[in-house]
């Protein structure tokens, strides 16, 4: 059932995804919204910037505006995903080294997980963000490096994926876990609904 598609009036609208990720692919094709996926092929990392929120605001709109100024669409939703403790942000981890690094920095203590996201019609645009709580369980090496050969850490923000192996490291989540995998469904239904198509 095309949920969200029929629940927003998006029937026969041309709807893009400006994103790679197949997370959030897979969470608003399981919410029945109907779209087509076109990723930014840009650098989305932002050079002057406030704060962290500022930043990964940023990111998001960066990512529409790129896929905007070449795609024709009613709507477009673009968004980005950073992992941040005392100021520091974290990405996607470049190798083993910079992913291991990261999981030492989050082992036992909490860290937020911001997602912004960038809506966008030929009338309206709409930038938004949520911010989630994560608090690990302390690693081990051990642990470290079992995580670290299954791959999984390479693509996701923080170098952890809670949907997936990540997920036992978790010791407790206060706010949105839909925003831990990548994309925050409820804010974006809520902000969905005032935009102007």
């Amino acid at each position: 059932m095309n949920f969200l598609t029929q629940l927003c009036h998006l029937e026969n609208k041309r709807i893009i995804l400006a994103s790679q990720s197949p997370r959030r692919e897979e969470m608003l094709r399981a919410g029945g919204l109907e779209f087509e996926v076109v990723p930014a092929q840009t650098r989305e990392n932002p050079h002057h910037f406030q704060d962290e929120i500022d930043y990964v605001r940023q990111s998001a709109h960066i990512k529409a505006s790129w896929v905007w100024e070449r795609v024709q669409a009613d709507l477009l939703i673009a968004a980005d995903t950073i992992v941040v403790k005392d100021g520091q942000i974290f990405e996607k981890p470049r190798d083993d080294a910079e992913a291991r690094a990261v999981l030492k920095t989050l082992s036992g203590v909490t860290h937020q997980v911001i997602t912004a996201f960038c809506l966008r019609s030929r009338k309206q645009e709409i930038i938004d963000h949520e911010i989630t709580d994560v608090t690990f369980y302390s690693l081990t090496e051990r642990e470290i490096d079992a995580y670290l050969s299954t791959g999984e850490p390479y693509d996701k923000a923080g170098g952890y994926g809670i949907q997936g192996w990540g997920g036992i490291f978790i010791e407790k989540v206060q706010g949105c876990y839909f925003n831990v995998v990548g994309f925050p469904l409820g804010r974006f239904y809520q902000r969905l609904k005032e935009l102007n198509i």
